[in-house]
C-alpha cells in the first residue's frame, strides 16, 4: 500500500513538472516559402503596397512576439528579400513536396528540444492577426497539444463551395480559449447545414516530437487526392486540435485571392 502511494506521488510530481516544463518551453515560427507555386508563380515576391507578400507575413509573425521567426526557403531570391529587410532565413532543399517537410528540415538546423513548439505559418497568410498566433501558442502550451491550428467562423455562404478556402469539421462547437478535435478537412462542403464547419487558416503549432513523427508518416491517399496535407494526420488517427481565431484571414492562392486582398487593404 505504501509503495502504491509513493508511486502515485512520484507520478503526480512528474506530471506537474512536465506541464510546467512544456509551458515554459521554447517556441519559434518558421514560414515555408518557394517561388514555384503552381497557381500563382513567384507568389512570395509579389509587391503589395510597397512590400512583398513574404515580408507582410514575416512582420505579422514578428508582432506576435512568441519567439524567433525564420523563413525556410530553397530560393536565393526569397532569402535575399528577407535578408535585406532585416529578417532571418534558413536555406532548405529544393526536393521538398510539402511546406511541413521544409519546416522540419529548418528545425534540424536550430537548437531545439522535442518539447519545444514550432509554428508553421504559411507564407501566403498576410492577413493573419498576431494576437491569434499568440493565442494559438498559449493554448497549445497550456494544454500540452501535439498539433493544433486556427479556424474562423464562416460568414459567407459562397465559401462552402470555394475550393481555395479549406474547411475544418470539428466534433463540437469551438469557443474561445478551448481547443476542439478536428474530425476532417475538406475543400468543398455541399451540405452547409452540417454542424461545426469552420474556415481553416494556414498555420499549425507542433510539438517538435510530433512534427518529427508526422513527417515520417507515409502520404495517405486522401492527402494526395485532395491536396490537403493535414489529412495525413486524420488518416493515421493523429489528433489535430482546433483553436478559434478572433479575426478573419484568407490565404492568397490565386490571382482572384490577391485581388480580393487588395480590395480589403484599400478599404
Amino acid at each position: 500500500m505504501i509503495n502504491k502511494i509513493k508511486r502515485n506521488l512520484i507520478y503526480k510530481f512528474a506530471s506537474q513538472r512536465r506541464i510546467k516544463y512544456d509551458y515554459m518551453s521554447k517556441s519559434i515560427i518558421i514560414i515555408p516559402a518557394r517561388l514555384a507555386a503552381a497557381r500563382l508563380p513567384n507568389k512570395p515576391l509579389i509587391n503589395i503596397n510597397n512590400k512583398t507578400l513574404i515580408m507582410h507575413v514575416y512582420e505579422k509573425a514578428i508582432k506576435s512576439q512568441i519567439g524567433e521567426v525564420y523563413v525556410a526557403t530553397c530560393d536565393e531570391e526569397i532569402a535575399s528579400e528577407v535578408n535585406k529587410n532585416g529578417g532571418k532565413f534558413i536555406m532548405t532543399s529544393k526536393k521538398h513536396t510539402t511546406g511541413t517537410d521544409r519546416v522540419y528540415e529548418a528545425t534540424n538546423k536550430l537548437e531545439l528540444q522535442d518539447e519545444d513548439f514550432v509554428i508553421n505559418l504559411q507564407g501566403d497568410e498576410p492577413m493573419i492577426d498576431p494576437l491569434d498566433i499568440k493565442n494559438l501558442i498559449e493554448i497549445s502550451k497550456k494544454n500540452n497539444l501535439n498539433i493544433s491550428t486556427l479556424a474562423y467562423k464562416i460568414k459567407n455562404k459562397d465559401d462552402y463551395l470555394n475550393e481555395n478556402i479549406v474547411k475544418v469539421i470539428t466534433n463540437y462547437k469551438i469557443t474561445n480559449n478551448l481547443a476542439i478535435k478536428a474530425l476532417n478537412f475538406s475543400r468543398i462542403i455541399k451540405d452547409e447545414n452540417k454542424l461545426n464547419i469552420y474556415h481553416h487558416f494556414g498555420i499549425y503549432s507542433y510539438k517538435l516530437l510530433a512534427l518529427k513523427q508526422f513527417v515520417n508518416l507515409k502520404k495517405s491517399e486522401n492527402e494526395i487526392k485532395k491536396k490537403l496535407e493535414q489529412l495525413r494526420a486524420i488518416d493515421n488517427s493523429v489528433d489535430i486540435d482546433v483553436v478559434l481565431a478572433n479575426n478573419f484571414s484568407i490565404g492568397i492562392d490565386t490571382k482572384k485571392d490577391l485581388d480580393e486582398y487588395l480590395k480589403i487593404l484599400n478599404k
